[in-house]
Parts: C-alpha cells; structure tokens; sequence
C-alpha cells in the first residue's frame, strides 16, 4: 500500500532517535476488537523525550491527522483506516519505580503490572484496577477502574505534554474528577507519566482482595472473543432505578444479538464480542440498538465508555456518532 504522508514529515520521522516507526500498519493488529483498516504511521517512541520529538514533529504538519493511542483496549477503529500518524504509547516507555508509598510510572506501564508490583511492595488503594488490561496513561486519562471507583483517588501528580512536547505537571489539588471523567478528556493534553501515592497494607491482605476481584472477572466477562470490555458506562442514577448496562440491555431481550459477525455477549450484555470478521459499522449498529431499545424502556441514556476513531482522526465517545446517524 502506498503511503500518503508528506515526504518532509516521512524524513522527518524516520530521522527519530529510539523510535519504532512503522508504515502502512492495520489496526486490526493492535485493536482488542481486532477491528479496523490500514494505519499510515505508527510511532512507538521509547523515552518521553521520544515523545517529546514525535509530537514537535508531527505539530509541523498540522494537516495530518495525529493521535495517541495505548493498547486500544477502548478503541474502536473504522474500517476505512488512519490517515495520519497514531504515536502509540507502550512497553518501550513503561518505567516504573518506587519511593516510600509512591509509584512512578511511565504512560506505557502496563496496569495490572502496576497492580502487582503495588502488591509486591505491601501497598493498597489500587487493588481495584488490577484485572484491567491496558496501559497506565490511558487509565489516568479516562479516570479508568472497577468496583466503581476510578485511578484518580490515588493519583498525586501527572506529567503532561501539550500537542507540541511541552511539558507540565498537574498535582491532585489541580485535578478536578468524577466517575470515568478526567480534567484531561477534551484537552489537547498527552499523560506521559503518572505518581501515585498509596497506603500500607498487608500482602495477604491486598493480594486476597485482588484474588477476588481476578475470580469475579472471570466469571462474568468475555475472555475468549474478542472485544473491548465494558461498553456502556454506569450511570449511578439509571443504576439505582433500573441497574448496570449489562442488566438493562439483558432486561431489553438484547443479551446475544447480532449484527453481522458482532454480538452483544451471552455472557455480558455490556460487551460486544467479535465472532470473527466483525466490522466497525456491525459494532457501531449494535451500540446504536442498545442505547435506543434501553432509552425507550427506561428512559435512560446509556453513554459509552469506548471512543470511535474516525479516519480524519476524530474521537469521541461511540454513542456520539450513532446518534448523528440516527440524526441522519
């Protein structure tokens, strides 16, 4: 396939110091949906001064869509591709050490790592997160958890950089959150690098709560298929009348539809498994018949927590663009 990037910003890259760069990349391959075309570019800068340098660069073409990205273990990609430069943050900028009750960790720390060695050092307050698969820095930017609680409870400061590789840090009195909100959501900000600050515990007892929180996982979630965990956020109002997602979209008679090779799980209504060969418009359907069967029963809105890329690099949260095509 050939690649449709200016030539200045092609040199430009392949110049980069410690990174990997890649053309022409499918998404599919980087996808847990396992979903979506061919990706221009794909920078996996190995430092955060890497990063630094791959976003000045990539600034100077501002005509190119640009995006970062994690493990994509929320991402929905379309079909038709990346028609820029994704800069994807992973194991080679994962870092992670220790000082007293605090963790560092580099943006591309895996989090059930971090989870772990939270264990290791007799520390709690994230046992929470351990069962989640992704990286550090998307966690943070999605205020990321389980057993409805988020990552920003325990964050003591975060590194950012500007579209441009300027650097800042952000302390918690700064950071403002809620329930899966982030003050970092809708800015044009890069969590690069993340300090959590924890409490002393004993091992037992932290790895037993994790052990439970591992065992409930299992029994209600997807594991084999596909797919990019919950799909629909919990909303605590709709939760107190009718319940989580998964239950309102069973209680609709959703549980196991599908749409071509897409299926909302027989096993969690809130997950949409790819059965092989599931496109994003099959996913993007079943989001839409979720969200309008559930509002039209209970009244509800259901937003999700998985974000929609479009080919122009535009993200928002998937239910946006079903209901533009409702719209429509």
């Amino acid at each position: 396939m050939k690649i449709s990037l200016p030539s200045g910003l092609v040199d430009k890259l392949n110049n980069l110091q410690g990174d990997t760069v890649s053309y022409c990349v499918p998404l599919s391959e980087l996808s847990y949906w396992k979903i979506g075309g061919i990706a221009q570019c794909v920078v996996e800068p190995n430092s955060i001064d890497c990063l630094q340098e791959a976003l000045k660069i990539s600034s100077k073409f501002p005509e190119v869509p640009k995006l970062i990205i994690g493990d994509c273990s929320n991402l929905l990609f379309d079909d038709k591709g990346f028609d820029g430069v994704l800069i994807k943050i992973g194991n080679a900028l994962s870092e992670i050490s220790f000082n007293g009750n605090e963790i560092y960790c580099e943006a591309g720390a895996w989090v059930p790592e971090v989870a772990y060695h939270s264990y290791r050092r007799e520390l709690s307050g994230i046992e929470h997160i351990c069962g989640i698969p992704g990286r550090i820095g998307g966690l943070v930017y999605m205020n990321g958890g389980s057993q409805r609680r988020g990552i920003l409870e325990n964050v003591k400061s975060v590194v950012v950089l500007d579209q441009k590789g300027n650097k800042n840090t952000v302390t918690s009195d700064e950071i403002v959150h809620s329930y899966r909100k982030s003050p970092f959501q809708g800015t044009p900000v890069i969590v690069a690098a993340v300090t959590l600050e924890l409490q002393k515990s004993s091992r037992s007892i932290v790895r037993n709560t994790m052990r439970g929180i591992l065992a409930s996982r299992r029994k209600k979630f997807p594991r084999k298929l596909p797919n990019c965990g919950s799909v629909f956020l919990s909303n605590p109002k709709m939760y107190d009348v009718v319940g989580p997602p998964g239950y309102a979209i069973e209680k609709a008679g959703l549980k196991g539809v599908r749409k071509g090779n897409a299926q909302l799980s027989p096993l969690h209504a809130n997950f949409i498994v790819n059965l092989g060969g599931a496109t994003s418009a099959d996913v993007l359907h079943l989001i839409g018949l979720a969200r309008n069967t559930v509002k039209e029963q209970t009244g509800f809105s259901m937003d999700c927590e998985v974000r929609y890329i479009r080919p122009n690099g535009e993200m928002m949260q998937a239910h946006k663009f079903t209901d533009s095509m409702a719209i429509e």
